[in-house]
């Protein structure tokens, strides 16, 4: 019976994962109106040093070598820092946010050209046509959901953009090939040591870091800490050792749907019929992907 139990949880987690990354979204949509995005990054970066410094003592891990240490901040620099920086940078700096989820969502086909390149990771046809109808569905998800006739495309926030995707998609390789065998709960510790430092460098340096603290943010905030950078960030590093990096990757096709549907609950956002019909895609897509031969 526990048997079953375990194995149903296993089966569970990329699901669960998928819909905790999505509400990160929803969560900083809470947020921004009462803090700029890099400090607010910076700070919910020092929440989460602090839950996973509790965690490690209530837990007594096994703390990595310096070198293992040095690869977590690699990881924590590319998956956190560059990934979520870029993005809340190119929305701040006028690209829209279905615009840029477009963009970020080739991640899972980036990703798995750069390990088929550089590492051999093979995949089937059928993984590479479920990679590609992935992206066709997150592309007519996001193009009829959202409206893009009122902001201008600006450089900055295309360089933004791109420094988001390549570092999202490098930082799921760069785990897999150098993060093994360290604790999860300490790796992602030394993770959110060197976000929070890039984080603290890029808030000082151009914003004013003024904080209305309305009960808004801070529900947002504990939301983003503990949903996010705890609970879904060790979900993906669990993913990442025991998956390859193209599967893994393939999950996130399945957020922006995810999203729009919490933003059409939350928010009242339209959800049109063909958006719908183009998640039943993507969905078919990332089982092509994931499902074994």
């Amino acid at each position: 019976m526990k048997a079953n139990l375990d194995h149903l949880f296993i089966q569970a987690i990329p699901f669960l994962f998928v819909f905790l990354w999505s509400t990160g979204f929803i969560g900083a949509k809470y947020a921004l109106p009462f803090i700029e995005p890099f400090y607010l990054l910076f700070i919910r970066m020092l929440w989460t040093i602090a839950v996973f410094l509790l965690l490690c003592g209530i837990l007594r891990v096994q703390w990595p070598t310096w070198q293992q240490a040095g690869h977590q901040m690699v990881t924590g620099l590319l998956l956190h820092g560059c990934y979520l920086g870029g993005v809340f940078a190119a929305i701040k700096w006028g690209m829209p946010a279905g615009i840029s989820a477009i963009v970020v969502g080739i991640q899972p086909l980036l990703t798995a050209l750069v390990g088929w390149r550089l590492f051999g990771e093979n995949l089937l046809p059928r993984q590479w046509l479920g990679l590609a109808l992935g992206l066709f569905g997150v592309s007519v998800v996001v193009l009829t959901t959202r409206d893009y006739d009122q902001t201008a495309l600006t450089l900055p926030a295309l360089v933004a953009i791109i420094i988001a995707l390549f570092a999202i998609s490098m930082g799921t390789i760069y785990q897999k090939r150098f993060g093994g065998g360290v604790n999860l709960v300490a790796g992602s510790l030394w993770q959110y040591v060197s976000t929070a430092l890039l984080m603290g460098i890029l808030a000082y340096s151009f914003e004013t870091r003024v904080v209305v603290w309305d009960l808004q943010l801070i529900l947002a905030l504990a939301w983003l800490v503990l949903g996010l950078s705890v609970t879904a960030i060790l979900l993906l590093m669990y993913m990442i050792r025991e998956g390859e990096a193209a599967k893994v990757a393939s999950y996130f096709y399945l957020v922006p749907a995810a999203t729009s549907i919490e933003a059409w609950l939350l928010f009242d956002e339209s959800l049109p019929l063909l958006a719908v019909a183009a998640m039943g895609l993507t969905v078919a897509g990332v089982y092509l992907v994931v499902k074994k031969s």
